[in-house]
């Protein structure tokens, strides 16, 4: 036993000395930043050991007699868990959070307005003649957008490559068949065919060493690409800390290896989150020191068992409401340092959601975020929720943001730079729209374009009043939704609607946190790109983001959840707005029959209640009776 406590105390201390001697930076404040933290950073390695010491010892680890006295070791372990939490949380403060100096941290540089007569300027869909790209994420909302946008705007691009893994036996020659016949590459299998074979897939996976990639495969990337999108990412709110530091971090780190090795690399374009920073109100296009260095993050949950990760995540992520925003800001740091002299630009997106015009207005294809709650609503199946309805909903379509990376990675290849940049692609500065006013577009759309098979009129309201709303929740979602599965019961069918509401409540509880608070993203490098673009440029990259018309963005968005989630076609509309009509008066008759049992009740619990309502009666016949002389 004392053999492996031994060697696991050497290995983290190994492990992290490594980390250190590997951060060592020239820049003057990052040696500040290591020097700052070296306390915590040692701190953490004592703590870690003690940590692994003390799980290994209760738990068995290692142990021969691992099997003897089952029952007393499980709590030992419990309490050994617990009390290695505080030790390790004792050890490593977390550190008030810092901004990094302007010479490192991306903050707004000169940009040069478009000049006519400015012979310099190179086209963007010029700048890709001829190059290959990278990226990965490719097979997710963002990166299907992104390879469409690539091939239909810069028809002499050379090659994408994309990073796909092999899923559930599927190779990714027949994931990447699967993808190019996806709605989203209609036009271009219809009008340029021969623009699909340029995508070539490229087997791997983010969580794994060297991104999972043959060595066979990374020669070919390193020889011929020259422009990197990386937005693969758990984007999962409840991820476990440990899946999500391996794919937010570990797999930009590995990606940023590979990077230093490409011959010809001229832009590395990061996708991180506008929220990354969300424990503040006011965001500027920085780079924010985290609260932990995020190499001491890695060794923890290399050497730490994840039963104890899953007690100190509350206490690691801090004021930020997941571990998704939480390895983000992580991230971005690590970039910064691991970077070196590589071409990078970062973009983060606010709340990403279906498309404003490319290829089509409204497509997406998942349920998050707000596309989930929105089409619960029109099932009629979602009512009420804890919201602010006048913060801003600082929510951006998918097309925006990928103009956006496109003419970042322009941007960073052709303006050479010592800085990092960032860009804040949000809608809050420029556009806003309140909560209040998206459900009521919302509202009204989903009304005007109702889904097939809704179970009641779409209604709903925003509260802050958390008793009410609970109450509400109850009433108006579980109380239908059981008597719903019920009916359905008696009736020998298969009872779905609690699930349905179990699901729209946690991803409720996810969003919560995002309806009732408010930022300010500060746009500036956004603004500033924009104006360098050529007007031809900004007709075909559109990423201004006061081009939007909320009223109709969201209609267009209702119809595009309905066509390409729900697969309703648009002539089925007739026969749903009639079911919706119906619908509307089944509702009013249930509003009255409601409002007329609880009086009935009242009337018949109280009879001061019941008197006064008969001197009413009589006094209004007495009226009535009084008309005909009037």
């Amino acid at each position: 036993m004392s053999n492996a406590v031994a060697n696991n105390k050497a290995l983290t201390e190994a492990a992290t000395n490594s980390s250190l001697k590997q951060s060592s930076l020239a820049n003057s404040h990052d040696a500040k930043l290591l020097n700052g933290s070296l306390a915590r950073t040692n701190g953490l390695t004592h703590a870690a050991s003690a940590a692994v010491s003390a799980a290994t010892s209760s738990s068995g680890y290692g142990s021969s007699a691992a099997g003897s006295g089952s029952g007393s070791g499980g709590a030992t372990s419990t309490s050994a868990a617990a009390a290695a939490a505080t030790t390790l949380l004792s050890s490593v403060a977390p550190s008030n959070a810092m901004q990094l100096p302007p010479s490192s941290n991306g903050l707004p540089m000169p940009y040069e307005r478009f000049r006519a007569d400015d012979t310099s300027y190179v086209p963007i869909a010029q700048f890709y003649a001829g190059r290959s790209v990278f990226i990965t994420g490719g097979t997710g909302f963002m990166g299907k957008v992104l390879v469409e946008k690539l091939l239909r705007s810069c028809p002499d691009i050379r090659n994408i490559y994309l990073l796909i893994r092999p899923k559930r036996g599927q190779e990714v020659s027949a994931r990447l068949t699967e993808l190019l016949n996806a709605p989203l590459f209609e036009s271009l299998r219809r009008e340029k065919p021969k623009e699909l074979s340029k995508v070539i897939p490229i087997s791997g996976d983010i969580t794994s060493e060297e991104l999972g990639i043959s060595e066979k495969d990374q020669n070919l990337l390193c020889r011929n690409v020259s422009v990197v999108f990386h937005s693969a990412a758990t984007v999962k709110f409840d991820e476990k800390l440990k899946l999500s530091v391996t794919i937010n971090m570990l797999g930009t780190k590995r990606l940023v290896e590979l990077c230093h090795r490409m011959l010809s690399l001229d832009a590395l374009i990061h996708v991180s989150t506008a929220y990354c920073n969300c424990d503040r109100t006011d965001v500027s296009e920085v780079i924010y020191a985290p609260p932990y260095n995020p190499d001491d993050i890695i060794s923890l949950i290399n050497w730490l068992p994840e039963d104890i990760l899953d007690q100190l995540t509350p206490r690691l992520i801090g004021k930020r409401p997941n571990t998704y925003t939480f390895t983000k800001a992580l991230a971005e740091h690590m970039l910064l340092k691991e970077a070196g002299n590589l071409p990078v630009s970062i973009v983060r997106p606010s709340i990403v959601t279906a498309s404003l015009n490319e290829p089509f207005a409204g497509w997406v294809d998942n349920f998050n975020g707000p596309t989930g709650l929105v089409s619960a609503l029109a099932k009629g199946m979602f009512r009420t929720m804890m919201c602010e309805k006048n913060y801003v909903a600082d929510m951006v379509p998918v097309d925006i943001v990928i103009n956006l990376m496109i003419a970042a990675a322009w941007r960073t290849a052709t303006r050479k730079s010592n800085n990092l940049l960032i860009y804040n692609c949000c809608t809050g500065q420029r556009n806003p729209i309140v909560w209040s006013e998206f459900v009521k577009h919302a509202m009204s759309s989903v009304r005007k374009h109702p889904l097939e098979g809704c179970l009641w009129y779409p209604t709903g309201d925003l509260r802050m009043n958390r008793p009410m709303n609970t109450l509400n929740c109850i009433v108006k979602h579980f109380l239908p939704a059981y008597i719903l599965d019920g009916v359905a019961r008696i009736m020998g069918k298969k009872p779905f609607v609690v699930n349905v509401q179990n699901k729209i409540a946690k991803a409720v509880e996810c969003l919560e946190y995002f309806a009732t608070r408010q930022w300010s993203f500060k746009d500036d490098n956004v603004h500033a790109l924009l104006n360098t673009l050529s007007p031809k440029d900004r007709e075909i990259f559109v990423f201004d983001v006061r081009h939007i018309h909320w009223e109709k963005y969201v209609e267009r968005y209702v119809l595009g959840f309905r066509e390409f989630l729900f697969k309703q076609r648009p002539d089925s509309l007739p026969a749903s707005r009639k079911r919706m009509q119906r619908m509307y008066y089944l509702h009013q008759l249930a509003k009255l029959v409601a409002v007329l049992l609880t009086w009935r009740f009242l009337m018949w619990r109280s009879k001061r209640l019941n008197d006064l309502w008969s001197a009413f009666l009589d006094n209004a016949l007495k009226l009535a009776r009084l008309i005909p002389f009037l």
